[in-house]
């Protein structure tokens, strides 16, 4: 996707829509720490607070916009299922946001992914969901997902320009700045 496209998707995300991910992830997403770190202070010159989300599901904020883009899809597109592509984090908030919501989930990954993050993402996949592994040198991970997309009549959520992946993700900095106003 251009640059500008992507700019689009960014501006059309409000902070309405941050709120509403925010409330649909109570009770689901952690709400991880903030923490400062006088070696970072030092650094910059300045008091600077790092949100840990380290701690989120998963280990990665990526849950917080899986999670707010498969709970916002209609009934048939949940039952149809959803497909998305990634190399870990996003593929991991996805499996378990499926599994959660029961909506079955079709992952590619690239073969040279980290064995790790394929085995940890096949872990936290629920039923009629799977792991596709792609070969890099043959193929991209747009074109095969487009084409099982088509086939399968899947929705696909993309890791990086989906408004409400975005939307989910962007709790991290409401959390933020709702801990620096306390």
């Amino acid at each position: 996707m251009p640059d500008s496209q992507i700019t689009d998707v960014l501006a059309s995300v409000t902070y309405a829509d941050v709120r509403n991910a925010a409330e649909r992830l109570a009770g689901v997403a952690n709400r991880t720490p903030a923490q400062t770190s006088r070696t970072l202070d030092d650094m910059l010159g300045a008091r600077a607070w790092c949100k840990c989300e380290n701690f989120q599901r998963v280990g990665a904020f990526k849950f917080r916009g899986a999670y707010n883009a498969i709970a916002t899809l209609d009934e048939q597109s949940k039952r149809r299922g959803v497909l998305t592509y990634s190399s870990g984090n996003h593929a991991q908030g996805i499996a378990l946001a499926g599994r959660i919501l029961g909506v079955p989930t079709t992952i590619i990954m690239p073969t040279d992914a980290p064995p790790v993050k394929i085995d940890a993402t096949r872990g936290y996949l629920g039923p009629g969901s799977e792991v596709v592994l792609y070969d890099r040198e043959t193929t991209t991970r747009e074109e095969l997902g487009e084409r099982m997309r088509r086939e399968r009549g899947l929705t696909l959520i993309s890791p990086y320009d989906h408004p409400k992946v975005i939307a989910g993700q962007g709790t991290v900095a409401k959390e933020l700045v709702e801990e620096m106003i306390d």
